[in-house]
């Protein structure tokens, strides 16, 4: 692993100038991203459940071949999902929605293997012309138990009001007869002792109708590539899960865990301006447009040789990041470099692969940044270069 991360770090010095590179770019590591997809093989694997890929994370299908490898199938949330999931990864996809749309449903069946609908209005208007359209099609309900540890309102599926699932109590002792399975989402890059704590209540609440289900959807959320998760947890659970209702089918659907920590996103600090004694190097990326989750979380990303410090911290060569576009809020602060920041240097922000790729949006028309994929044997590939007409195309 030294090897290629003194490649890397060789190559982000030299980007465009060795390799006619655009910036800005977000580079995926293959290595890295071999490296969690194995271990999502090995849990899946050791615990006899399926691991899918939820697409609202990461939908980047040029790396679908190398995907292909370790997983089978993938999660949808939408019409155009469901046809990446068909058309691009070759399998039918898992696909939930909050609520279907009658001229987009019969072409959303047909790519799908589980259809889940959120409420059981839903599944009276559809499931019968879903089994009509596709008779091997599993159908399934979202179910809230209403727990979560999530702290950030605008992740949390299960907060008060939430428009996300059927409560137990509003569950009827038989269910209609096309129900073949439940999903539940209640995390968002969770642990798996929260994992533990969220099975206890699902099973508290609902294991009174699993005698009537052949699988059960535990959703996404599951943090398992990352560095402390406790992997062999989940799969004791899992598989004292499965011992104890052999016949239900486990499903999980992370998102981030598939992406997590293999890809950073190169910038250029294109001015540094200075006010009320903050010094702020301005990208040639967006935080609003480019990261939107560092925004909305909020969270500061982990920058490449700085140390993140207190917005009003004092200190030598302290600077506050703040993007290219023209929304006041466009900024993130503060880090430490160990030297002075200056024109045309690089910037690199750690971790931007998942959710940030799929988030992005071309507000202001400033220049998107590109898709790299730096393979095993140290070559960059472009996905993805976008351009001007990208951005008018959009206003069609």
């Amino acid at each position: 692993m030294q090897k290629i991360f003194l490649l890397i770090e060789n190559m982000t010095q030299n980007i465009e100038h060795c390799y006619g590179c655009p910036t800005p770019i977000y580079i995926i590591e293959e290595d890295l991203l071999r490296r969690n997809l194995s271990l999502i093989k090995s849990v899946a694997d050791r615990a006899s459940v399926d691991i899918i890929l939820a697409f609202k994370a990461f939908a980047l299908w040029k790396t679908f071949p190398i995907f292909r490898e370790y997983i089978k199938s993938t999660t949808a949330s939408s019409l155009f999902e469901a046809r990446l999931a068909f058309e691009e990864f070759g399998s039918k996809a898992h696909t939930y929605s909050p609520a279907y749309k009658e001229d987009e449903f019969e072409e959303i069946v047909k790519c799908s293997s589980h259809i889940t609908f959120n409420s059981f209005s839903q599944y009276e208007r559809f499931a019968l012309n879903a089994k009509r359209l596709n008779p091997d099609i599993n159908i399934g309900i979202r179910i809230n138990p209403e727990h979560s540890e999530v702290e950030t309102d605008l992740y949390n599926p299960c907060s008060p009001g939430t428009r996300f699932g059927v409560t137990a109590d509003k569950m009827p002792e038989v269910l209609p007869p096309l129900i073949d399975g439940f999903h539940c989402h209640c995390h968002c890059e969770s642990s798996a002792e929260e994992f533990q704590r969220s099975l206890d209540v699902i099973e508290k609440k609902f294991s009174r109708w699993f005698p009537q289900l052949k699988w059960i959807n535990f959703g996404g959320g599951h943090l398992m590539t990352r560095k402390d998760y406790n992997v062999d947890l989940l799969i004791n659970m899992l598989n004292k899960f499965r011992a104890k209702y052999p016949w239900l089918k486990v499903i999980l659907e992370p998102g981030s865990a598939f992406a997590w920590q293999t890809g950073y996103l190169l910038a250029h600090v294109v001015d540094i301006v200075e006010d009320k004694g903050i010094k702020t190097a301005i990208l040639d990326v967006s935080f609003t447009c480019h990261m939107p989750d560092c925004l909305e979380m909020p969270y500061k990303p982990v920058v490449r040789g700085a140390e993140v410090c207190e917005d009003k911290a004092e200190g030598k060569n302290i600077y506050r990041l703040g993007g290219n576009s023209c929304l006041s809020g466009d900024f993130i602060g503060s880090w430490q470099f160990d030297h002075e920041l200056s024109v045309g240097e690089d910037i690199i922000l750690e971790d931007m692969i998942h959710y940030t790729t799929v988030k992005t949006t071309m507000f202001n028309g400033i220049t998107h940044p590109s898709i790299g994929l730096l393979h095993s044997n140290g070559t960059l590939e472009i996905l993805r270069k976008y351009t001007y007409e990208d951005y008018r195309d959009r206003m069609d």
